[in-house]
């Protein structure tokens, strides 16, 4: 794997291919933006940074443009997208929707191994936390909602997720700036409820912590508003 790469996919049948690595490492320095909306990128520069060929970045481009983070422009650079609000409300309409299913689905199936894992991811988040290691919690933060869906089954959902939040990512983790501390409390009160068997509060608990990231959108824009598509607002 590419070196310092802290892989975004947890539901793997197969080895991460060169092309998956180039993928995951783009999507993460868009997440942080170490490239910013408006940066231009080329397949032979990131060929030649990354130690590839130029076949797997320009396959990794291309992934990269479907879930709309980057631009290819023929005969043009390709450029990293603005951050989009109607993809953000889009993505977290979707997330909300299927992890809604996975909550009441991985109650059942909830036994003593499985609430470890979990508790073992909060202690993870935890520690990022202290450590104001946003990138770290954000990985947590994913694993925790991806192994709620594998209790429940549906460890496949978690791709359709992620086909999903690509800007919404970008929006969490600017957010967790000041509000990572906010959001391991709420993963906290989810796994207090799942405990619990509580399915109500449980789905009542998600349902709060996945649209919070609304809540936040304006002020995150507010504070970065060179990162949004301002013709769309």
């Amino acid at each position: 794997m590419i070196e310092g790469l802290k892989s975004l996919t947890f539901d793997r049948a197969r080895p991460p291919s060169v092309t998956d690595q180039v993928y995951e490492e783009l999507y993460v320095r868009i997440m942080k933006l170490v490239l910013p909306p408006g940066a231009k990128l080329s397949e032979a520069e990131v060929a030649g940074q990354m130690g590839v060929s130029r076949q797997p970045v320009r396959d990794a481009f291309y992934r990269l443009s479907q879930v709309k983070l980057l631009m290819i422009r023929p005969q043009r650079a390709t450029v990293v997208t603005p951050i989009s609000i109607e993809a953000v409300y889009e993505a977290i309409f979707v997330r909300t929707a299927l992890e809604m299913e996975t909550v009441r689905a991985a109650i059942p199936n909830l036994d003593a191994a499985r609430l470890g894992a979990l508790e073992d991811l909060l202690e993870r988040q935890r520690k990022a936390v202290a450590a104001d290691d946003r990138e770290t919690f954000h990985m947590y933060d994913d694993r925790f909602h991806f192994t709620i869906c594998e209790a429940a089954g549906h460890a496949h959902v978690w791709t359709l997720i992620q086909n999903h939040k690509a800007h919404m990512d970008r929006i969490r983790y600017l957010s967790l700036e000041n509000g990572a501390g906010f959001a391991l409390e709420e993963h906290l009160r989810i796994f207090d409820r799942l405990a619990a068997r509580d399915e109500a509060g449980a789905l009542d608990e998600m349902r709060q912590h996945l649209q919070r990231i609304g809540t936040k959108l304006e002020g995150v824009r507010a504070a970065h508003a060179e990162c949004f598509d301002l013709e769309a607002s």
